[in-house]
């Protein structure tokens, strides 16, 4: 089950998540995540990011930054953006954002 965040309310929605799943796209064309805490200013989510977090950003700046929910069965949050390196920090500003609950099985 996914429900759409409006971006105007992500800010709200961003406070039950400390950290996420920072992802970019290498080179190879394979997934690159980094776990990071996230800072929310200025409309837009601020992280530290190592030195092939911040190439892979530059080169293909549309990212996402998944916050896994706390115990495994709440929702995660998924937020996509294109991201800005600044020096050794990523700005991104998010361009669409839901919460999405895990399929859980009974077998």
């Amino acid at each position: 089950m996914s429900i759409a965040v409006d971006l105007a309310e992500l800010p709200d929605a961003l406070g039950g998540y400390p950290w996420g799943y920072f992802t970019t796209v290498g080179d190879d064309g394979r997934a690159h995540l980094l776990a990071v805490p996230t800072d929310w200013r200025d409309g837009a989510l601020h992280l530290s990011a190592g030195k092939g977090s911040r190439a892979n950003a530059t080169a293909r700046p549309h990212v996402t930054i998944a916050f896994p929910g706390s115990d495994g069965t709440g929702y995660s949050l998924i937020v996509d953006g294109v991201a800005e390196v600044r020096g050794e920090w990523v700005v991104v500003t998010p361009t669409w954002a839901v919460l999405h609950r895990p399929a859980l099985r009974d077998d």
